[in-house]
């Protein structure tokens, strides 16, 4: 009998609401940004806001906070949808903050008419100064004075587009004493005449995150506001507005957020990265983004696990981007179809084989008894891996070499009669002889060989460009490290193979399948690939070939 999980501390605080009627059913919501694509610390959120909602029987919504119509865009919304359907789940509900700007607005003058907002007409620099530092309380300026009516009149005239942006504010009268500086009235309204994505140029004035992040929560009744821990010190703020305005009242709650070794995961900085074209795009397969992990591979199922196996915690710590890597091979291993593909051939001549070309059979996956098998041209000339081979091997080399047998996987054992170089010394071919009671799966030759060498027939073989991805920065803890972020990119975080030679099943395979490579790691096609010509990602490697390399360093 398998150890039920424990829960988490946010699933013990709905499991306690549920339980004293606090409320009756659970409405999550996932609210992102639509200023650039979601990354894998969005996942997390993600699996934990539409997961508990799901193990309690309740509903997430997608609500896009489109408050600030300068960064945003359509293109942005679009790709979020994407990623969170291809994650495995789908939103009760698509809301967006700028359904709301009505209501928000009113909500704005309801705490105007009770005297707990003003416009002030201070620069940001002096509004700056007046809120004093976290050891010095702030002090109010002559504009707090102004009463509700006026208050009211010059809100209604910065809706009218009477003034430029930066000219005014409304902010919220609090405490400008207060230890928490996000409490000393803040900010809840500014002026940006600037077209928005979907309300166009309606609007001048936009809310404050803090102010529609809350309210957006309370209008739609979300009863669990599942918030990273930068927003702790948020959370008197979105309570006194819930107060103040008695509105229903959504709590927010605290997690840690992701962080990730070797990964960025500020969208600033991942913004940086495509806009200077130090990647391709957002959904480069180094990237940290969803997208580009799609891209590069990762199937959906791996990365929920990988936020699953994390956990939910309190505190922030840095997660190894191994573990994310092993729920991506433990999948594939189970999944992938087994193929060949020669990276830097090496040309072997058959000298005995005569039987033109023979129709071998493969196992797509030894790990999956349903995954049958496939059939593989064999001729009198293969290719193998150029590195596969040596002139004069040291002790316990278990590869082709003179005099030396293998076994070609599905095939035969072969052993290397002889050598032939070009004028330079270069080795252009090599000459073998094969075991004809040697087939695969009908041995009879009662020859054991230690070695077993992955090939493709010569005369068989398509052309593919391959691309071997690695880890995009050579620096663990890069959110850390000193100077310009961008100074620790790793320069052979991608290696292009121009002209790798496949097995033909490749050219007819499913375009959405995970394969892996024999030896040489786990590959999909990419979305650059033509009928012309396949271009296949590395995923992952077979083994963590990367901590390996760190230890030798």
């Amino acid at each position: 009998m398998s150890e039920e999980k424990s829960l988490n501390f946010i699933e013990e605080i709905i499991e306690a609401d549920l339980a004293s009627g606090k409320h009756t059913s659970i409405l999550t919501r996932f609210p992102p940004e639509p200023n650039g694509y979601l990354h894998i610390g969005h996942a997390k959120s993600i699996c934990l806001n539409f997961g508990v909602a799901k193990k309690y029987g309740g509903q997430t919504n997608l609500r896009f906070d489109d408050t600030n119509p300068v960064t945003e865009d359509t293109e942005y919304v679009d790709s979020i949808k994407k990623d969170i359907q291809w994650l495995g789940f789908q939103w009760a509900n698509e809301f967006y903050a700028s359904d709301y700007f009505d209501q928000l607005f009113e909500m704005a003058l309801q705490l105007i008419d009770k005297g707990l907002a003003y416009v002030d007409d201070s620069s940001s620099e002096e509004i700056a100064e007046q809120k004093g530092t976290p050891t010095q309380p702030g002090v109010r300026n002559q504009f707090a004075s102004r009463t509700p009516a006026e208050n009211r009149e010059l809100f209604l005239n910065m809706k009218a587009g009477k003034y430029p942006d930066g000219a005014k504010v409304l902010r919220v009268k609090i405490d400008m004493a207060s230890p928490n500086m996000l409490l000393r009235d803040p900010i809840i309204y500014r002026i940006k005449h600037a077209h928005h994505h979907r309300t166009g140029n309606q609007w001048c004035v936009y809310p404050m995150y803090d102010f529609a992040h809350g309210q957006s929560d309370s209008i739609e009744k979300i009863t669990h506001s599942l918030c990273s821990l930068e927003f702790v010190p948020h959370r008197p703020l979105y309570d006194w507005c819930i107060e103040q305005l008695g509105s229903f009242p959504s709590k927010q709650y605290e997690f840690a957020r992701l962080n990730m070794t070797y990964t960025v995961m500020s969208k600033r900085k991942l913004l940086q990265l495509v806009n200077e074209k130090l990647v391709n795009g957002w959904d480069d397969p180094r990237m940290s983004t969803i997208s580009g992990m799609r891209r590069r591979g990762y199937p959906a199922s791996s990365i929920r696990e990988f936020c699953d196996r994390i956990g939910v915690a309190k505190r922030d710590n840095l997660i190894d981007v191994g573990l994310l890597e092993f729920c991506v091979r433990e999948e594939l291993n189970k999944t992938a179809q087994r193929r060949m593909v020669v990276f830097d051939p090496l040309k072997v001549i058959i000298t005995n084989y005569d039987n033109g070309v023979e129709m071998l059979s493969s196992e797509n996956n030894p790990e999956d008894e349903q995954g049958g098998t496939r059939e593989l041209p064999f001729s009198r000339e293969i290719y193998i891996e150029r590195d596969d081979f040596m002139e004069q091997p040291p002790k316990k080399y278990f590869r082709l070499a003179p005099g030396q047998m293998v076994r070609l996987k599905s095939a035969y054992i072969i052993r290397c009669e002889e050598v032939i170089k070009d004028a330079s010394g270069q080795i252009t071919e090599v000459h073998c002889t094969y075991i004809p009671e040697s087939k695969s799966g009908a041995d009879t030759s009662g020859i054991h060989v230690k070695g077993t060498l992955h090939w493709v027939s010569a005369r068989h073989a398509i052309g593919a460009e391959v691309r071997l991805y690695d880890r995009l920065f050579k620096v663990e803890d890069v959110g850390n490290a000193e100077g310009d972020f961008k100074s620790y990119i790793n320069p052979d975080s991608l290696t292009v193979i121009q002209q790798a030679y496949a097995e033909p099943a490749l050219a007819t395979d499913n375009r959405e399948m995970a394969f892996q490579f024999l030896r040489k790691g786990y590959f999909v096609l990419d979305q650059d690939s033509s009928s012309e010509k396949l271009v296949f990602n590395r995923t992952v490697t077979l083994k963590d070939a990367w901590a390996k390399e760190m230890q030798k360093n």
